[in-house]
């Protein structure tokens, strides 16, 4: 039931942002989605992003603070996330839920609303003890996923930059 809260979060914000959100059935990448955003002309190239989705009940991040603390569950998911990519980079994309599920959301006349939020990281690059079975990293505070910070991230890879802050 996380997978599906944490997709139509995901696929909310990529609508918001003007994107496709286009689930991968096969894993193979270790991505779980593409983030696709359109070109702007016929003559130009869309601009994609695969994502690797986890969720998570053991945290509720704080404002107040950098970061909170995500670990894999396996290595090969770390692994994925990390290996240089020359062309489709990838972002891991964490989602912090209830324990309890009647709060994961709330409806009103006003809308539905998400309780909790979905925040990304680029891991490409990061080097952990190759014997450590579940790596741990570090998931920054300030990159909540919304529509402005995914057209910030597409618009990086658009132009060739590191998606490093």
């Amino acid at each position: 039931m996380m997978e599906q809260l944490q997709e139509g979060y995901v696929a909310s914000v990529a609508a918001t942002a003007g994107c496709t959100m286009e689930a991968v059935n096969k894993d193979y990448w270790g991505a779980d989605v593409q983030l696709i955003r359109p070109p702007r002309t016929a003559l130009e190239e869309e601009c994609m992003v695969f994502a690797q989705l986890k969720s998570t009940t053991l945290t509720l991040p704080s404002a107040g603070k950098e970061y909170f603390s995500y670990q894999f569950s396996k290595r090969k998911y770390f692994d994925h996330m990390v290996k240089p990519r020359k062309h489709q980079k990838a972002i891991l994309i964490v989602m912090t839920v209830s324990p309890r599920q009647a709060d994961w959301t709330e409806v009103s006349h006003d809308g539905l609303v998400t309780r909790r939020s979905c925040y990304w990281a680029y891991l490409e690059g990061l080097k952990v003890d190759p014997d450590v079975q579940k790596p741990t990293v570090r998931i920054p505070t300030r990159n909540l996923l919304d529509a402005h910070s995914l057209t910030r991230i597409l618009d990086k890879i658009d132009r060739g930059e590191s998606l490093h802050e």
